[in-house]
């Protein structure tokens, strides 16, 4: 056999081929087991968030809304009493004088004196305005001349009658002149008693000058200053005038409520209370019904009302607006609570009821009325449970509760 050129592989060769086949081995597992450990970290941490999101919904929902692993809701609570309550109906009412008057001038002249302020109080027959009397002093002197005049004459006319009749009863002069004479003294005492009409008008007149109050009140502002020529009966009063003590608060109720009313106020009258819009209950102050409309008014189904009040501090004011209140009789045994107690729900007014073992219900409840800061319960709730006045919106049925101060207790150091 012819022996054939074979090229072998150099050791150094061989060697090295080998070292790089071992790198790349190398390197794709550490790729491999670094690539697994990145895909189970990524599962790590999302199982770790999952189980945050969880474990955090569960726990807020539980601790938040008063679950076991979140402890008790810390809440305000308060008692269910029984206790008298008035039976009242509350209406806006309006403030109204007894007596308004508007002060006008019945003469024309020039005004010289005020004798008053505005805003005075002032009493039946107190002098107002004086008007200049210099005019009607003189018509009267002249009404008084011409009445002397007429006076002389009616009594020349009365003695000439005299005469003639003794005449006409001894036939010396005719019955006709007689009848004449008289017909002339008839109008000359006509014409005297004429004249003392007109100097008891300018009197009058002379009277009207002083202008008095007709009213006891109190004045408003002036609509004429001295020196103004006042006009007889104008358009416009020279002050106004109101009594503000007793006063009248009036106001309207429902018509439904007249036949209660009447038979209740024939008893006794009927106590009102009024409380000025914006200030503080030491306000409030109590009347008595006074007055009842004479027909319901048909397009609002109401009847008016009015109330008397002494006023005697002036705490009411012509119109000011009140909120009235009308007291027609007491409940005994009424159950009351706060009325902060009371939510409103899609269902209806509830309360949350605290059981002996601190858990909160759910209780659904009609409420009658509304007096002040608190609330007449007609059904729902019976006295003596407790219920919750602040905390509602971390509850929810079966939430477990602890009692806290309330911020008024906090701040008067009650427990």
């Amino acid at each position: 056999m012819t022996p054939q050129n074979v090229t072998l592989p150099s050791p150094r060769r061989a060697l090295s081929d080998s070292a790089v086949l071992r790198a790349a081995l190398l390197g794709a597992v550490l790729a491999a087991a670094l690539a697994a450990a990145c895909a189970d970290s990524r599962q790590a941490q999302q199982g770790a968030e999952q189980g945050t999101r969880d474990g955090g919904a569960r726990g807020g929902g539980r601790g938040g809304r008063g679950g076991g692993d979140g402890g008790p809701v810390p809440v305000v609570t308060a008692a269910v009493v029984a206790k008298p309550v008035p039976v009242t109906e509350v209406s806006v009412g309006t403030v109204e004088a007894i007596s308004t008057v508007q002060v006008r001038s019945q003469v024309t002249g020039r005004l010289v004196k005020v004798h008053f302020a505005e805003g005075d109080e002032v009493v039946a027959g107190q002098p107002l305005f004086t008007l200049d009397p210099q005019p009607f002093q003189v018509a009267l002197d002249q009404a008084n001349a011409v009445l002397a005049r007429d006076k002389a004459q009616a009594d020349n006319a009365q003695a000439q009658l005299a005469r003639y009749k003794n005449l006409v009863d001894r036939g010396i002069v005719p019955r006709e002149q007689y009848e004449t004479q008289l017909a002339g003294a008839t109008a000359l005492k006509a014409t005297t008693e004429a004249g003392q009409a007109a100097v008891a008008a300018a009197q009058l007149s002379l009277q009207y000058t002083q202008i008095l109050a007709p009213a006891s009140g109190r004045t408003g502002a002036l609509q004429a200053h001295e020196g103004d020529l006042v006009q007889a009966n104008g358009p416009f009063p020279l002050v106004v005038t109101n009594q503000l003590a007793p006063i009248y608060v009036a106001f309207s109720v429902p018509g439904k409520l007249l036949g209660n009313i009447r038979r209740l106020h024939a008893r006794s009258p009927l106590r009102v209370s009024a409380h000025v819009t914006g200030e503080d209950e030491t306000s409030t102050v109590t009347g008595r019904l006074t007055f009842i409309d004479n027909a319901v008014d048909p397009a609002t189904g109401t009847i008016k009302l009015k109330a008397t009040f002494a006023n005697a501090n002036h705490a009411l004011w012509p119109g000011q607006f009140v909120e009235a209140t009308l007291m027609l009789s007491a409940d005994p045994n009424a159950v009351v609570v706060p009325s902060v107690a009371v939510q409103a729900g899609q269902q209806g007014p509830y309360v949350f009821v605290v059981d002996d073992t601190s858990h909160v219900q759910l209780r659904p409840v009609a409420v009658a009325r509304i007096i002040g800061d608190e609330s007449v319960i007609g059904t729902g709730l019976k006295p003596g449970e407790v219920v919750v006045t602040d905390g509602h919106l971390r509850l929810t049925p079966g939430a477990r509760v602890t009692p806290r101060a309330s911020a008024a207790a906090a701040t008067t150091g009650a427990p």
